[in-house]
């Protein structure tokens, strides 16, 4: 049997992978958003935020207030870890929610 030989390909590269791929920055801390939706009654996510965080009464209303109106609102930040544990808490309460690094 003959032997094959295969040319290499040359691959030309136009970005480092730090500009291809969004890479976190360590410094900045990862936030939980809630999003407004069309299920839950606004009483219901004032309770989840004084349940689940143990905001005041006055807290909970102000952030379900931001819920509503604005379309979202940042209920917790920390570490990634933490806040993915927060999200999948508010998914454990039926309520939407993403985790994002805050970068304001």
């Amino acid at each position: 049997m003959g032997r094959v030989s295969v040319a290499p390909i040359e691959i030309e590269r136009t970005e480092s992978a730090e500009e291809t791929f969004a890479v976190p920055e360590p410094d900045v801390p990862w936030v939980t958003l809630v999003h407004n939706d069309p299920v839950n009654l606004m009483s219901y996510v004032a309770y989840v935020f004084q349940a689940y965080f143990g905001y005041s009464k006055d807290v909970a209303h102000k952030l379900m207030l931001d819920v509503h109106h604005k379309g979202r609102a940042v209920v917790s930040s920390g570490t990634r870890e933490e806040m993915e544990r927060d999200v999948q808490a508010m998914h454990g309460y039926g309520l939407w929610a993403t985790l994002s690094q805050d970068r304001t």
